[in-house]
């Protein structure tokens, strides 16, 4: 893929819809192209995190370590971005992504994150929505175990 093919994925995604393609394009350049295969983890839990991901292609698996083993808790596809809870709160990180299928994503180290979301505001909001979003799922997920163990 060129960069303009990874700037063509990163408008679709509607964290950067609203960034300029210039910038965009010099995201698409600073970040780090990289391909897993099926089984391969693109982080552990526990890890620093060093950077976020955005999936262009295929798809992963968000697992956390529990007594009984992996949990999985999600399953994620292209124009997904993981592994920002990490950097946004600069703690280890809180699960593991597994490859479930050939997957390609654009890996972005938290300077530039936070170089992006301080020359657009508008991402870090998106941000916030995205995480927001992820809260209420795992809430949701929460009071349907408690009610189904009742």
């Amino acid at each position: 893929m060129s960069i303009q093919e990874d700037v063509e994925a990163l408008k679709r995604i509607p964290l950067f819809a609203k960034v300029e393609p210039a910038k965009l394009k010099l995201m698409a350049f600073a970040s780090e192209r990289a391909q897993y295969q099926p089984g391969d983890q693109l982080f552990h839990q526990g890890d620093t995190a060093d950077a976020a991901y955005i999936i262009l292609g295929g798809a992963a698996e968000i697992l956390v370590d529990t007594p009984g083993g992996p949990l999985k808790v999600a399953d994620v596809g292209p124009g997904a971005f993981v592994g920002e809870i990490g950097i946004l709160m600069d703690v280890p990180r809180t699960a593991t992504v597994c490859a479930t299928e050939p997957i390609t994503v654009l890996k972005i180290t938290k300077e530039l994150f936070f170089r992006m979301v301080t020359d657009f505001p508008s991402i870090g909001i998106e941000v916030m929505r995205v995480l927001a979003q992820r809260i209420e799922h795992m809430n949701t997920q929460l009071r349907e175990a408690v009610a189904a163990r009742k």
